[in-house]
């Protein structure tokens, strides 16, 4: 499972989720990717069942980059347990993915018809609604937006 080696603090904020991805929202490692549409926390075993999916289908024909990585802690408190005596303990490990993000990416001789059909039953596993890229459509989508 997915965690950090070593964190400044043991126990975290929650945060705010709203807006864009401020990295990551281009293809830069492949040729395809999966593009989250709304924002959520990803836990470290989505994460992980998204990478056994995609590896699966992958065998050795393509390569896959993953783009996400869980690095915050979410702590809860027993059940039924009464109000106070502090801050639950750390249960599992999140990934903050907003909108724009690319999640993962494929690339290395993958045709897109199969880097689709991959990257749709990964999205399967995922809590949020993604969306396919190409690099190439991507690009100029964004300049497009720019100009």
């Amino acid at each position: 499972m997915l965690m950090p080696k070593k964190t400044k603090y043991r126990k975290m904020q929650r945060g705010r989720m709203f807006g864009m991805s401020k990295g990551a929202r281009t293809v830069y490692f492949g040729d395809f990717g999966l593009m989250a549409l709304e924002s959520a926390w990803v836990s470290a075993r989505q994460i992980e069942a998204l990478r056994v999916a995609v590896n699966r289908h992958l065998k050795k024909v393509g390569k896959s980059y993953l783009r996400v990585f869980p690095d915050k802690a979410v702590s809860k408190k027993p059940a039924e347990t009464r109000m106070g005596k502090g801050k639950g303990n750390p249960e599992f490990w999140v990934a903050v993915v907003k909108r724009g993000r690319i999640l993962i990416e494929l690339g290395d001789g993958l045709t897109r018809t199969e880097a689709q059909h991959i990257l749709e039953s990964a999205a399967h596993k995922l809590p949020i609604k993604t969306r396919f890229v190409d690099k190439a459509e991507l690009a100029a989508e964004q300049k497009a937006a720019v100009s």
